[in-house]
């Protein structure tokens, strides 16, 4: 019968660099989510069926950033992140990367509102613009 011995610090460092990967990959994944749920009604546009996976994911982006709730992503992020021997980030996922990038002021409530709102907006034209070409080819001369 063998002893227990503490896993090297090899084994340890692969294991941060797995959590760290998966971390890096949570944050790809968002990243995606939320440039899908501004933009993808553009998708909608050439492949009508992607609203049924577009109208939810913008409910719930929007909804995320109107009520000021955190996504299940950024806790996600955090803990992969303590695991791999990095420090967590306070706020959410938009704080950190989406305003960094567009706004050089930090993330205000009103302004987490007003994006929750530009969300709602930019893709209800887009959807508006969808319904009524689909109408002027379903009911010509109308």
């Amino acid at each position: 019968m063998s002893a227990w011995r503490a896993p090297s610090s090899k084994v340890r460092y692969t294991s941060w660099m797995i959590y760290g990967l998966l971390a890096d990959l949570v944050v790809l994944v968002h990243g995606a989510f939320v440039g899908f749920v501004v933009l993808g009604g553009l998708l909608v546009l050439g492949w009508r069926r992607a609203a049924w996976l577009h109208v939810p994911a913008v409910s719930w982006g929007a909804g995320i950033e109107i009520s000021g709730g955190v996504c299940p992503l950024t806790p996600l992020e955090n803990w992969l992140r303590l695991r791999a021997g990095a420090n967590a980030y306070a706020g959410g996922f938009v704080e950190r990367y989406v305003v960094p990038a567009l706004y050089p002021a930090t993330l205000t409530r009103r302004l987490q509102i007003g994006l929750g709102f530009f969300v709602i907006a930019l893709n209800g034209a887009v959807y508006w613009w969808v319904l009524r070409q689909h109408r002027r080819r379903r009911y010509p001369g109308s």
